[in-house]
């Protein structure tokens, strides 16, 4: 096994590199000329290789980790989230090292900087981190300027689910309810519709205030598990 490094990581991702699954990548990434993700450079790893990789580098150092967020290549920094929300799952790591990736996930956010990187982390990181703790960061992320962190700010809340606490999952939906980006009304409804399958009425009473304005992407995965004539009904307010 080499060590646990950075540069060990990414010389393991050449290694499994694949002109043919470069192709494949461009299909679900945006990474052209206006996109979110302009400027991301792929190299061509497949994602479940990525995983496995990460798998045997789950011990990394939190400094190594931060280098390898650093790396322009966008199968590296999936690697990293991956890493760390691997090894803050472990029994076996401390609390300490919880919070360390835990900052080290809100220090550079700056470099999770794509819908697939902050949906590897959000939940299993700082979600997993916040289960015990005040809550007011994810309100400050809500409200940023950054298109990521605001989609961390309500999928972190996923973390939430099991405890069968939902009132900041429904908080954060009602600052982002109105969000101009897709990528945030896709997250934002799908996690109303997570908390319908749990408590329902407290989501039908979100779509009463909202249902009429909201975006329509947001509504729709929102309601995707209602009942048909339910659907039909929800979705004739926002035709209104």
């Amino acid at each position: 096994m080499s060590e646990l490094t950075a540069e060990a990581f990414i010389a393991a991702l050449w290694d499994n590199q694949s002109d043919i699954e470069l192709e494949k990548i461009g299909r679900y990434f945006k990474s052209g000329r206006g996109d979110y993700g302009e400027g991301d450079r792929f190299i061509g790893v497949r994602m479940g290789t990525v995983f496995q990789l990460a798998k045997q580098f789950v011990a990394m150092a939190p400094d190594e980790i931060e280098t390898l967020l650093e790396s322009d290549i966008h199968e590296a920094r999936a690697g990293a989230v991956s890493i760390m929300a691997k090894q803050y799952g472990l029994k076996k790591t401390s609390e300490a090292r919880r919070g360390e990736l835990a900052a080290l996930y809100l220090r550079r956010h700056d470099r999770i900087n794509n819908w697939d990187l902050v949906d590897l982390g959000a939940p299993q990181v700082l979600g997993a981190w916040l289960r015990d703790k005040d809550r007011a960061v994810l309100y400050e992320l809500a409200r940023s300027d950054m298109l990521w962190e605001r989609r961390t700010a309500m999928f972190a809340t996923m973390a939430f689910i099991r405890l069968r606490q939902f009132d900041d999952i429904m908080a954060i939906a009602e600052i982002l309810v109105d969000d101009p980006q897709d990528l945030i009304n896709k997250v934002v409804g799908g996690m109303l519709r997570t908390v319908a399958m749990h408590d329902k009425p407290l989501v039908e009473a979100f779509l009463a205030r909202h249902a009429a304005t909201m975006p329509r992407t947001a509504l729709r995965y929102a309601i995707e598990h209602f009942p048909p004539e339910e659907r039909t009904g929800w979705l004739g307010r926002k035709a209104r």
